[in-house]
């Protein structure tokens, strides 16, 4: 877990900014601020951008905290036997991280959001409430849920950094993302309390509902793809 650290501290000594970002420092008088990020300019671009980030975590924390239990509560798998329902999940999400950064590329920040945050609810779905005797159904579904609910997180980063300006564009990528992540923890959290009443596939519906958020939160986003830096 120490491992990335270390490559951290080569990236500080040994990446520079773009030129871009070095020449506006030195231009510019104004310094970023933390505060900068609620003004009258930004403070919409803040709320939305928290709200989408709450509900991509919401969903993606849900699914890769329950599934585990879900596999051994509600469908009666031993401990060994998830094993291969999570490598199909694990390979569809590397997959999903693999190709997400050309899709949000090709098809546009929002758009990509959309498509996978939409297809990862149906998965859930559909994953839940597959019949009892219908293991291969579920053991192969496991891979397009993993890639969907992944595929949104190879592009995500970037679109929450170009939606501000150079001056606060770490400020207000590093608050919005680690603040969804925050809000986004009380998901599976809600479903640990729901499962007694609900069982565990009943309460995952509250990952589909966090998907669905963040489609809401789109709609007070810009798109950013092709944008000049600024």
């Amino acid at each position: 877990g120490a491992l990335p650290a270390l490559l951290v501290i080569w990236i500080r000594r040994n990446v520079e900014d773009a030129p871009h970002v070095a020449q506006v420092r030195e231009a510019s008088r104004e310094r970023g601020s933390f505060t900068a990020i609620f003004r009258a300019g930004l403070l919409r671009t803040t709320l939305f951008a928290m709200l989408l980030s709450t509900g991509v975590q919401g969903g993606y924390y849900t699914l890769a905290t329950w599934v585990p239990t879900y596999l051994k509560d509600d469908r009666g798998l031993t401990v060994i036997g998830t094993g291969g329902y999570l490598t199909f999940l694990i390979s569809g999400a590397f997959l999903g991280y693999l190709t997400g950064g050309y899709l949000t590329d090709r098809l546009g920040r929002k758009r990509n959001i959309v498509i996978f945050a939409v297809l990862s609810a149906l998965c859930i779905l559909a994953y839940t409430n597959i019949p009892s005797g219908a293991d291969g159904l579920l053991l192969v579904l496991g891979f397009p849920l993993g890639f969907c609910m992944s595929a949104i997180f190879s592009g995500f980063g970037s679109f929450l950094a170009e939606l501000y300006p150079t001056a606060v564009r770490g400020t207000g990528q590093g608050f919005t993302y680690n603040t969804g992540r925050a809000v986004g923890a009380f998901f599976p959290t809600l479903v640990g309390f729901l499962a007694d009443s609900w069982g565990v596939g009943g309460a995952l519906v509250f990952g589909a509902v966090g998907y669905g958020i963040a489609v809401l939160a789109l709609l007070g986003l810009p798109e950013t793809r092709g944008r000049e830096l600024a």
